[in-house]
């Protein structure tokens, strides 16, 4: 059944002469005001002529299929078409009809020309919207056989007072499947003691897995839902889980760390998997972030069923043996799922029906609650009540305010900390009992980046209270109120990750947990977890960076809002929405380790397994252009190698516009540009160089020369290199007559040998003693090879 505007449709599968799928449009029908448009009376119109009408272009969307992409096509590949669709989306009915040569005094096609026009700014945004829609689902592995574990593991449970019934039982599952077990309570949680204990407790235990060295960590801390002493709004799980990341790092133990958590995520929508803790969902945005910081020291999160038994004991060892690359995994009676990204279907198109009373909008004076605050008063919303920290004094409040009531909303801005649990009940107090709360959309929050190693509660407690403190406290007061919607502004960050942002994925995976946990209470909720937005707000400070020259794109305010609508439409309760080119984002992404999460999506594999566009250079080790070069031929090339990566990482065409000497802060450097040259540089070097790489090295001179010191510790000196020694030597001996002589005899001597046919081999042992030689040994080493 179709209605205006809509367009029946039948395609064709076929095969071009490649092998590669295509759809191919075979008949189609265009509905003007529920009546079907008479074309053939439009072709007689044409003096009986057949003219063929594009009527869906796919524009430059690809269409995945169960084998592989489909480039799209449009409808036809008439030269024309490009004008044609031109003309009907300015409706120029002038234009229109020289195109397809017909009269424009033509009623049918004057008729047909604003129905078409319409349709195709529609399927513009609708086709956009298929390709920006997102959802998590939970993937049942293959059986794995039953695991045998080797080496020490270091489990790490809360102090004292934190009782649950996995805290036993994880040791005794490891211990079960051979592993030699070293429990470790963290009962104050101080970087610097963690790290000695840990230092101390892998001494002891040896350096080398495979000898009985710690072969993986464990951590429970997730389990203590407390919170923090000091910083009410960080849970001390969170707390303790970035002291042990930060302890592990200053301790240089490289064993993989897997957190666990229980009942942090829901795999299936029933009863019997609710999503039990919203408290321990923190550590899973927390914890995707430290995968991409330090990808060589993270194993993955686990999500534990309630209830400790054999098989569950199985199904969590197999999972910290490794199932693959797995590194987001729950347990269930079932086996272990993985968690994935997979595209969200659109449904059909029907407008959400605007409730009557009172919306509220948290940050309602920033770049986004305004833009929601606009379309739900073009839509006709009766009452808005826009709160945000500055109320009436944030910049463009009274403009706001005014546009807002030119539209015909009663609009209410109001100042209050969401942060603060009594200040929200003041707020909702105040909404008049004429117009009652029917719905809220949190959109409030605030950013402190700063790599995991940077971290601590107060910055964490700083981005929480806002974001996710201020969401709890909205699903409290408003809990016994007929909600029409319940909306949070999430974050793509809490989905996949983004480094330098721990404690902001922290809070946003913590949103999309409430969402769940309303639903499973028989609320509403909906969280939306946005990519960057086009203009102002958050996002704009990532623009021109990383994360677009990756291929996350901003989205058009307008495009974003109708992506809204169409989850409260579909009464969604969780869905990302980002505009992400997978051809350029996956394999940047996947650079410092795998990333399983996005390895179903078909784009990906496309990409991944050596398709798309995109060009993969042969990357040259750098030990290896560095061997046989020396002094400033070798600081030129591993400079040069810097200034490259960085300026490809902050997006310039040349290396020239990164000065060595200048300081990378200076430059534009953020934390996620921080990582992304790391990870270009850990590629390009094969060294293993933290997060922090820029902050402790902060000019690429610094770096440069930390890069040199760390390829050649280990490297034998060259003969080049062993003359530029003697050569220093040999000044120094100005004014000594016998060790000139003797200096000058024993160079004639290697002269001739170096001229005749004899091959000159270094001993090993000669090197070595060269290398860290005085003067006058060298001397001596000279006289005795003479």
């Amino acid at each position: 059944v179709a209605g205006p505007g809509e367009v029946v449709a039948a395609f064709s599968l076929r095969r071009d002469e490649a092998g590669m799928a295509r759809l191919t449009r075979s008949a189609a029908q265009v509905f003007a005001g529920g009546v079907a448009v008479d074309w053939p009376a439009v072709l007689a119109g044409c003096g009986g002529r057949r003219v063929e009408l594009p009527t869906y272009a796919f524009q430059r969307q690809r269409y995945w299929l169960q084998d592989g992409p489909a480039a799209g096509a449009a409808a036809s590949d008439a030269p024309g078409d490009a004008q044609f669709w031109e003309a009907v989306e300015k409706e120029d009915l002038e234009t229109l009809a020289a195109t397809l040569e017909v009269g424009r005094d033509l009623p049918s096609l004057g008729v047909v020309l604003p129905v078409l026009s319409s349709w195709r700014r529609q399927r513009r945004e609708w086709s956009a919207l298929e390709r920006q829609r997102y959802r998590i689902a939970w993937k049942l592995l293959d059986r794995a056989p039953v695991p045998e574990l080797s080496g020490a593991w270091l489990v790490f449970v809360p102090g004292e007072g934190a009782d649950h019934p996995w805290m036993a039982e994880v040791s005794r599952a490891l211990a079960e499947h051979g592993a030699h077990v070293v429990r470790m309570d963290v009962s104050d949680p101080d970087r610097d003691v963690l790290a000695q204990r840990i230092r101390e407790v892998a001494g002891a235990l040896g350096s080398e897995p495979e000898q009985g060295g710690v072969r993986g960590v464990v951590s429970l801390l997730a389990l203590d839902e407390s919170r923090h002493p000091a910083y009410p709004s960080v849970p001390g799980g969170l707390a303790s889980t970035l002291t042990l990341v930060q302890a592990l790092e200053d301790a240089a133990l490289d064993a993989p760390l897997w957190c666990l958590t229980c009942g942090a995520v829901s795999v299936e929508a029933s009863v019997s998997d609710v999503l039990a803790s919203t408290a321990q969902a923190y550590v899973w945005g927390f914890g995707r972030v430290v995968g991409l910081e330090h990808p060589q020291r993270w194993g993955g999160l686990v999500d534990l069923p309630d209830e400790p038994d054999e098989h569950a004991r199985s199904y969590l060892c197999a999972a910290l043996a490794g199932l693959g690359d797995e590194d987001q995994l729950a347990v269930r009676g079932a086996g272990v799922y993985a968690r994935r990204l997979v595209r969200a279907e659109l449904g059909s198109g029907h407008s959400w029906p605007i409730p009557q009373g009172t919306f509220l909008i948290t940050g309602g004076t920033g770049a986004l609650g305004a833009q929601v605050a606009r379309w739900l008063a073009r839509a006709g919303a009766e009452c808005l009540l826009l709160a945000s920290r500055q109320g009436p004094g944030a910049p463009g409040a009274g403009e706001l305010a005014a546009e807002l009531a030119g539209l015909g909303a009663t609009v209410v801005v109001a100042a209050c900390d969401v942060s603060e649990r009594d200040a929200v009940a003041g707020l909702l107090a105040g909404v008049p009992a004429g117009h009652p709360l029917t719905a809220v959309v949190h959109a409030a929050g605030v950013l402190d980046d700063g790599v995991v190693s940077s971290l601590d509660p107060a910055r964490i407690d700083r981005v929480l209270g806002p974001k996710a403190d201020a969401a709890w406290y909205l699903h409290e007061l408003t809990a016994g109120l007929d909600l029409s919607a319940f909306v949070l502004f999430s974050s793509a960050a809490g989905v996949l990750g983004v480094p330098g942002q721990g404690n902001f994925a922290a809070a946003n995976a913590f949103l999309d947990a409430l969402a769940q946990h309303r639903r499973a209470q028989g609320l509403v909720g909906t969280s939306v977890a946005w990519g960057p937005w086009a203009g102002e707000g958050m996002g704009a400070r990532h623009r021109g960076h990383g994360l677009q020259r990756q291929g996350v794109v901003g989205m058009a305010p307008g495009m974003a809002i109708a992506g809204l609508e169409i989850a409260l439409t579909l009464d969604e309760t969780f869905v990302m929405v980002a505009d992400i080119d997978w051809e350029h984002f996956a394999p940047g992404w996947t650079l410092p380790r795998p990333s399983p999460l996005i390895s179903d999506l078909p784009e990906v594999r496309y990409v991944l397994d050596g398709g798309g566009t995109a060009v993969k250079a042969a990357v040259v080790p750098l030990a290896a252009r560095l061997a046989g070069l020396q002094g400033r031929e070798r600081d030129r090339v591993v400079l040069d190698l810097v200034r490259a990566e960085a300026a490809a990482a902050l997006g310039h065409a040349s290396a020239e516009e990164v000065p060595a000497g200048r300081a990378f802060l200076d430059l534009g450097f953020d934390s996620l540009t921080a990582v992304e040259l790391r990870n270009r540089l850990n590629a390009a070097t094969g060294l293993r160089l933290p997060a922090t790489l820029i902050f402790d090295y902060p000019t690429p001179d610094a770096v440069a020369d930390e890069l040199k010191a760390q390829l050649v510790q280990h490297q034998e000196p060259s003969a080049l290199e062993i003359i530029d020694k003697l050569e220093a030597a040999v000044a120094a001996t100005t004014g000594k007559r016998k060790d000139a002589n003797r200096i000058s005899r024993r160079l004639q001597a290697l002269l001739v040998r170096i001229n005749s046919d004899d091959k000159i081999v270094p001993k090993r042992d000669i090197l070595e003693k060269l290398e860290s030689a005085t003067d006058d040994e060298i001397f001596s080493l000279l006289d005795d090879e003479s």
